[in-house]
């Protein structure tokens, strides 16, 4: 491949013997691929002699990922992260196309917010595509409706008040209603905090030995119930309302969305890849994956008495909101994600600096940086036989666009691997791995319990919309 410097368009890229993966199609196995001038020129698939001793663990070709939930942190907090930043942290994930959240200071309710993150993104250089959600209320405050008008107007995909719930049923009924109307989504961050008052870790075993107040499932599970309620008693006035329940991680809390999609309502929500892969035993000192603290019966194994414990306890990079669960709660949104209760996987990539994190467990900020490290975890779980890689595949890109919606139509996560479009493509040496380090991340954020730790599937190349995002040093 030509020295190409992010941003520029790719002149000639080909891709031979490769695995290609394309949920839109349907389809995988072996098979080739030219870029040339930014177009995805040719896709050829494999048979017969000329596939021979190609399989998934070499080189892979999938469409561009796309996360619907992002912190970027810029304006208000830019130590944190910038909109540069984050998109350049975007792009080594293999993420070409980030929904970043509304939390930033000040909290982007009216389109002047929208368009000093717009600007940023253009300054950037980056062929990562923002979009945006805006808040539900003003300034996020949960005393009374955003212009939701205007901000749809000015192009958000979504409304939230993430990092906080709709404060209350009646904000959220005319929430729903408006934007239904609307078109959009709202997207809620399902806690009652009522239940989570002082809660420093999941309710259990592990909190109860560490001595960490217990934050239930129950603060998840009936705020999922609530809004799954509300959104019944409005479809009929507001037929285009929509829900998505963002970063669920209890079993209780998807079998109600199962329930929800099951009665045929217009419900979808995501799962984080570090609720999928890690467990609160990792508060405790473990690094084992989620599926590796179970026991032949499905049961979680206690890892003071199996010696999982191999790094110090309270690190605060393990603190999140949600917490991490225990691992049978884990195993359900493994499940989720199987059967289809979970629509997509969304990072939740919440970088904070050393100062907010490096402090007593229960006074650090929420939040793992986790973009760079989402498919790593996943093809983790691939490796590990827990995960088809065609369903991890179309939970980063088919599966958020769906919950997107129509407005979503450029990149690769709708099109597919789609001959005489624009390249929207990551490239992945699936046989290699990458050792995360502070130096390794592109964000901000270094706050990940993943620093020092091998992860499968080294990016190679992620190319969005024809031009270089990224590009591996070494490839």
């Amino acid at each position: 491949m030509p020295d190409l410097r992010v941003g520029e368009t790719v002149g000639l890229l080909e891709i031979s013997r490769a695995w290609l993966v394309d949920p839109v199609a349907g389809r995988e196995g072996p098979g080739e691929v030219v870029v040339r001038d930014g177009i995805l020129e040719a896709v050829t698939w494999l048979r017969g002699a000329a596939a021979d001793g190609i399989g998934p663990n070499g080189i892979l070709v999938v469409p561009g990922f796309l996360d619907v939930h992002v912190h970027l942190r810029e304006p208000g907090n830019e130590d944190a992260e910038t909109v540069a930043s984050g998109l350049a942290a975007a792009a080594h994930g293999g993420f070409t196309t980030v929904c970043a959240m509304p939390n930033t200071t000040p909290a982007a309710d009216e389109p002047g917010v929208l368009a000093r993150v717009a600007s940023a993104a253009f300054a950037s250089g980056s062929p990562v595509e923002l979009l945006a959600h805006g808040a539900v209320t003003v300034a996020r405050a949960g005393e009374r409706l955003a212009a939701l008008g205007e901000l749809a107007d000015a192009g958000v995909v979504g409304f939230s008040d993430d990092g906080s719930p709709v404060k209350s049923a009646v904000l959220m009924r005319n929430a729903l209603l408006y934007a239904g109307m609307l078109g959009l989504p709202i997207v809620e961050h399902a806690e009652d905090p009522t239940l989570t008052v002082g809660a420093e870790a999941s309710e259990g075993l592990v909190a109860t030995i560490l001595g960490l107040k217990g934050w239930p499932a129950a603060a998840e599970v009936s705020a999922v119930e609530r809004a799954i309620a509300i959104l019944d008693s409005v479809r009929a006035d507001a037929p285009g309302a929509r829900l998505h329940l963002t970063h669920l991680s209890t079993a209780g809390a998807l079998d109600a969305v199962r329930r929800a999609k099951a009665a045929g309502l217009p419900v979808t929500c995501d799962v984080t890849p570090h609720h999928l892969g890690f467990t609160d035993e990792w508060v405790a000192g473990s690094r084992r994956w989620a599926w590796e603290a179970l026991d032949d019966a499905g049961a979680a194994r206690d890892p003071w008495a199996d010696g999982a414990l191999v790094a110090h306890p309270y690190a605060t990079s393990c603190r999140v909101n949600p917490p991490l669960r225990g691992a049978t709660d884990a195993a359900a949104c493994l499940a989720a994600l199987l059967d289809g209760t979970a629509d997509a996987v969304a990072t939740d990539h919440a970088p904070h600096t050393a100062v907010d994190k490096e402090t007593e467990f229960g006074l650090a900020a929420n939040g793992i940086s986790g973009v760079e490290t989402a498919l790593g975890v996943l093809l983790a779980a691939v490796k590990a036989g827990k995960l088809p890689l065609a369903r991890a595949v179309a939970a980063l890109t088919v599966g958020p666009a769906m919950v997107l919606g129509a407005r979503q139509g450029r990149r690769g996560a709708t099109r597919g691997l789609l001959e005489g479009a624009s390249a929207d493509l990551v490239v992945v040496d699936a046989g290699a791995g990458w050792h995360v380090t502070r130096d390794a991340l592109a964000s901000r954020g270094k706050n990940t319990p993943l620093l020092g730790r091998d992860l499968p599937g080294r990016i190679l190349f992620t190319v969005a919309q024809g031009r270089l995002a990224y590009s591996d040093a070494d490839a």
